[in-house]
This record gives structure tokens, sequence and C-alpha cells, in this order.
């Protein structure tokens, strides 16, 4: 792919390289996000992504960021629906589960902690605070913090060894979901 040359102003730059990266990362895996990829990807050069990122490793952190804000948004609105009758508890499970399963978070975090580099995984640590924080409005706070913390544990595993395990105890492949749904759909109902 040939480099452009014309200049994009430097949000619009940063939001297309992050989009790049999110597709790298789904069609290839973690380790294949890197500087050179993703300039390829968009057609700029890799002196171009310093300027923006300045490393592999903050590239790889704003994409954790960008994945999380964008799916803690999702499951926010998800369980604001479940509050209200609109949808139920099976909704909120399949939209974590599907962020860290078939949007590539799992992967993205697991290979941060595996590589060491633990404070890339802040983003997606602030954006969960961020979550908890806005729905606990008028609700039990550390109630509300459990219940993330076990949904987003579990989404965690079952995008990393969920299949295997549970061909492997010859159950069906979304047992896990459907636990957890009866869990949120208990939590919801507490209040």
């Amino acid at each position: 792919m040939s480099i452009r040359a014309r200049r994009l102003p430097p949000e619009q730059s940063r939001s297309a390289a992050l989009d790049a990266a999110r597709a790298i990362l789904l069609e290839q895996g973690p380790q294949a996000v890197t500087l050179k990829a993703v300039a390829a990807r968009v057609g700029r050069t890799h002196a171009n992504l310093i300027h923006h990122f300045g490393s592999a490793a903050e590239l790889q952190s704003a994409l954790a960021g960008h994945i999380a804000d964008r799916v803690t948004s999702s499951i926010g609105d998800a369980v604001q629906r479940a509050r209200s009758g609109a949808t139920d508890a099976r909704e909120v499970v399949d939209r974590t589960f599907d962020a860290f399963g078939r949007e590539g978070a799992g992967a993205l975090a697991a290979w941060m902690i595996v590589s060491g580099d633990r404070d890339a995984l802040d983003p997606i640590l602030q954006s969960l605070r961020g979550l908890v924080a806005e729905l606990s409005v008028g609700r039990d706070e550390h109630h509300v913090a459990e219940t993330t913390l076990w949904l987003v544990l579990a989404a965690l595993g079952d995008s990393l060894l969920g299949e295997s395990i549970a061909a492997a105890l010859q159950l069906p492949a979304d047992t896990a979901r459907a636990m957890a749904a009866e869990r949120i759909a208990a939590a919801l109902s507490e209040g």
C-alpha cells in the first residue's frame, strides 16, 4: 500500500489508526498489533504512528482504552435497558462475553498481562470503574462492583478457555453465558 501524503487532523488520524489496530486484533490476534502493521493498514508511516502514540505499547494501551470505552458503554446501555424491563439479563451477559470474545478484549488483556505490560490495562480498569460508578447511582455500589467483577472475570475466562473447557466437560458451549445470565437476573431483581 502506498503512503498517502494528505494530512489528517490528529484526532482523525488517531481514530483511523485505532480502527485499523482493532481490525488487525480481530483478524490476526494481539501479537499482530504493531506500529508497522497499523501504519501499513492506514497508509501512513511508522514515524507518523510514533508521533501519535509514542510506542507500540502506547498504541496497544490506546486500543485497550478504545475497546473498553465501547464495551462499557454497550454494557451500561444493556444494564439500564434490563433494569427498565426493555430487555433481559441475557443481553447484558451476551454483550459482555462478546466484548471479551468476538471483540478481542480478552485476548488483548491476556496478551498485555503475559507480556508484562500491566500498566496498559489502566484504560480498561478506568472504564470499568466508570461503568460501576454510572450503574451505582441509586444502588449499592459494593453490590454493583462485585457483580461487575465476577461478570468480567467470567467473560474473560470464557473468551480464553470457555469453549475448550465446556467441550472437555461435555457441556454446551454457552453454558457459562447461561449461568451468568441467571446470576445477572438475580442481581437485577435485588435492585
